[in-house]
């Protein structure tokens, strides 16, 4: 029996738009898109609109049809934001003072990406503001999760983004604390199923940025969590717990963050396990179904000798991409974990904080220190352009309609 992430989770209209860019990994959470005709090459100063931000924040944009939604904590508010496609502002929606970022270089308070689903707008903030706008922007519901279940402890900022599956719009809140996985009401806010997640494990192992993916277990709705070294299914209609996977480190490393998030290629799982930055990255994969326990049934391989530590894998045409902390790109066989070739961006001590994309087979990847680079991937890698933004990038880029967004610390530019 297949296991099938994408679209068919989801409502028909993500077939009839095919554009769509609905949440932070793109329609089918993997990171990828079809299509044709994006750009390689383009400068700072020639590109097709650029509008100024008031605040630095690492979110994504997301693109339902005709608006472009993003957050950003303008003039020290928590703020959501709507653009038209020219990049004219639509509406601005006010919640509430931000909640000041602990690493100033590298955090903010709006890291997480919003989601839409063409009737509504979800959006989280560090401050624990977790609020529905309705698509002209005004509020459907808000509540504060800081205020009702305390402040989320992490070392780093916050970084989970909400998804949603059929009526619901599902968050994970995993910490240092009291962790769980929640799904709430799209119409009301109302929590109508909450799962606790709390593993005993190392230090900062159970500090979770990860997003929950989307996925079906048979014919039912499910998601996939990954934090506190376990990788955790859940039923998405009322939280119970599917399977759980374990053994992903053996030795008990501490000071191993889940920052990336797994993809899902066909029936496998590819997790990022451990820290690129100091060359203890591992891959990891797990095959989905099973129930309970499937620690000793369902791991298919795992290897040591590359990985990643805050950039998510993609799944593009039935291969994996990954981003290494400094530039290597990899690209693997998810059946087996052996690479089918490995390339190098050009060399610098700058790290990469952005999770790449491809769209129409163009992988990009966003440099901290404002570089974008272009490559056509498939059977080999050629790098086709290096694009200085002249600005600071912690935010993934968003390609539609043969256009890429690409979120500075300072500004929200379009190129094609």
């Amino acid at each position: 029996m297949g296991f099938i992430i994408g679209t068919l989770l989801f409502s028909t209209s993500f077939l009839l738009f095919a554009e769509n860019w609905p949440s932070w990994r793109g329609p089918s959470y993997s990171g990828s898109r079809t299509g044709e005709n994006y750009p390689t090459q383009w400068s700072a100063d020639k590109v097709t609109w650029k509008v100024e931000l008031s605040g630095k924040g690492a979110s994504s944009p997301v693109v339902w049809k005709n608006r472009i939604f993003l957050t950003a904590p303008a003039e020290g508010v928590d703020t959501a934001l709507a653009f038209d496609l020219d990049g004219k502002e639509i509406w601005k929606t006010e919640f509430g003072a931000e909640t000041k970022a602990k690493h100033m270089k590298l955090g903010t308070s709006s890291n997480a990406s919003p989601v839409t689903d063409g009737k509504g707008v979800f959006v989280y903030f560090k401050s624990g503001t977790f609020a529905a706008l309705e698509m002209d922007g005004t509020i459907r519901w808000k509540r504060n999760l800081a205020e009702e279940f305390g402040r989320q402890d992490l070392y780093w900022d916050q970084g989970s983004s909400p998804v949603i599956i059929g009526d619901l719009v599902i968050l994970p809140r995993l910490h240092a604390g009291d962790s769980w996985v929640a799904g709430f009401e799209k119409s009301t806010g109302k929590i109508r199923w909450k799962q606790e997640r709390n593993f005993e494990v190392p230090a900062e192992n159970d500090n979770g940025y990860t997003t929950p993916i989307p996925i079906l277990h048979g014919d039912r709705n499910a998601l996939l969590v990954w934090c506190s070294d376990h990788l955790t299914a859940y039923a998405a209609d009322n939280g119970s717990l599917l399977w759980t996977c374990a053994g992903f480190n053996p030795k008990g490393k501490k000071l191993w963050p889940p920052i990336a998030t797994p993809v899902v290629a066909g029936d496998i799982a590819v997790v990022p396990v451990g820290r690129d930055d100091r060359k203890q990255a591992e891959v990891h994969a797990v095959r989905l179904g099973g129930k309970g326990e499937v620690t000793q049934t369902h791991r298919v391989w795992d290897h040591s000798d590359f990985g990643v530590f805050v950039t998510s894998p993609i799944e593009y045409e039935g291969k994996v991409y990954l981003l290494r902390h400094k530039g290597e790109v990899v690209c693997f066989d998810p059946k087996t974990g052996k690479p089918f070739w490995t390339a190098k961006l050009p060399k610098s001590l700058i790290p990469y904080y952005a999770s790449p994309v491809i769209a129409g087979g163009i992988f990009y990847a966003s440099r901290e220190d404002g570089l974008v680079f272009s490559a056509r991937v498939g059977e080999s890698f050629e790098l086709l352009g290096e694009n200085d933004m002249g600005e600071q990038i912690l935010a993934t880029p968003v390609p539609f309609d043969g256009k890429l967004l690409v979120r500075t610390s300072k500004s929200l530019i379009c190129v094609d």
